[in-house]
């Protein structure tokens, strides 16, 4: 969706609750800390929605690559 004008960003242009990119996963101040206020058209020019993603992996695995446990920030692992 193209944000940079046009009629069509009504609805969007409303505030709303946004999640931060990047948070470390903490459910006891989740609310507080994991998100804010913002208006999409006044933060992005574009939107894309993407179904399905997958983990990202190095171009290259090297010795630093290693498949393991998930640290303990994750999510689901808390």
């Amino acid at each position: 969706i193209d944000l940079r004008g046009g009629g069509q960003i009504g609805v969007l242009q409303q505030r709303r609750i946004e999640r931060a990119i990047g948070v470390i996963y903490r459910p006891e101040s989740e609310r507080l800390s994991h998100y804010f206020h913002a208006r999409l058209p006044e933060q992005f020019d574009a939107i894309i929605h993407i179904d399905e993603t997958q983990a990202v992996e190095p171009l290259e695995r090297t010795s630093i690559w290693e498949e393991g446990e998930l640290p303990e920030t994750y999510p689901f692992k808390v």
